[in-house]
Order: structure tokens, then sequence, then C-alpha cells
């Protein structure tokens, strides 16, 4: 039997908030999107992400809502939860910092996107550009300049989805984020400059 196919037309986007705490449970589901991650890889020391795998995740990562920090936007279709894209101050996700591929490319300050999760029947639509674009919009609107990203620029044409978790290139160019560097063959760092509006 054809599967239905699934209407974005209606995509609305959203902050993160304590009130959509709910919904992100809903869409991460019990195994917090993929092995107990719960988004809180890229914020935590190795050992230490390792140790609260799971449970212990997800209440450090509601802790954070909590608290009234945005750790990132939701897409919504039809009124359910099917994205994800974890979008913050660069200082908050400090094992970018301990990485020899990603680490500073200058003294910038910059804000970065580390993550997307997209629920299996929307995936391939089209979901993570808009997700981008939101996530650029949202540093924007808080005063941000510099937007980076970390996608995957794969060999291959097509790779699974829990490997392009930080997005592909081609979905980065699109919304107009250029490669300022490349440590690894496969690993570029991109960005989006805020235009300033001329007075």
């Amino acid at each position: 039997m054809p599967q239905k196919q699934k209407d974005i037309s209606s995509l609305e986007l959203h902050p993160l908030t304590p009130k959509h705490w709910t919904d992100l449970e809903k869409l991460f589901g019990p195994r917090g999107a993929c092995g107990g991650c719960w988004c809180m890889w890229w914020r935590l020391p190795r050992s230490q992400f390792m140790k609260q795998r799971g449970d212990e995740n997800r209440k450090a990562l509601k802790n954070i809502v909590e608290a009234g920090e945005v750790p990132g936007i939701l897409a919504y279709a039809e009124n359910e939860p099917i994205g994800w894209c974890a979008v913050a101050p660069r200082e908050s996700f400090s094992a970018l910092g301990r990485s020899r591929i990603l680490k500073r490319v200058d003294d910038k300050p910059v804000w970065s996107i580390v993550c997307f999760f997209v629920t299996k029947p929307y995936r391939g639509k089209g979901i993570t550009i808009q997700l981008l674009k939101a996530a650029v919009d949202y540093v924007k609107k808080h005063g941000g300049k510099i937007v980076e990203g970390y996608p995957v620029d794969p060999k291959a044409k097509r790779i699974p989805a829990p490997f392009a978790y930080t997005g592909v290139v081609s979905m980065f160019r699109k919304v107009g984020f250029k490669e300022v560097l490349r440590r690894s063959e496969t690993r570029p760092v991109m960005r989006y400059v805020i235009e300033e509006k001329a007075t």
C-alpha cells in the first residue's frame, strides 16, 4: 500500500522553550533522537556524556530549557513536531573547542549549528533547509553576526541519516553559507555572515 504523502506546506518553526518541551520529548522518543543523546553530545566532555546517556542527558537538556536558554528550533507539520535544529552561541558547545578539526577559526563571536534531527516520514523533503533558515533568522533576531556550521561533505552521493546529523554541505550552500576553512577532507567549517542593514 503506498504511503500517504506528508504535507509540509503548513510548516511552523518555534524556538524550544519550556512550553514546547513535551513536543521535543515526543519527537526524540525514548532513544533521545539517537542513542540517548538528547542533543548533549556537543555540550559535554565525552566521559560525562557516556555516563549520563539516556535519561540523565534528557534531564540535562530539560534543565537548560527551564533555565531560560533556547538550545534550538523545532519544526512542526500538521501540529506535530517533526524536526529539530540545535543552535546556540559557540561557547555552549564545549566539545567544539576540544575538536582538532572544528576548533575556532578566529576570535570573532559566532553562533553554532551543530545538529539536525528529522523524523523518518519527513526526511528528504527539505525540512533541514527550512530549519537552517529559521536558525539563521533566530541568530539575527538575537544580535548575532556570524552563524557557523560543520556539515559533512560526503564522498558518496547519499549517506545514512545518522552520519549526516550535522547537515551536508549542499544544504548549507543553498542557504548562503560559505566555506571558510577545511582541516578535514569531509568536514569543512562554513559561515553565514549576517549583513548589517544600511541606515
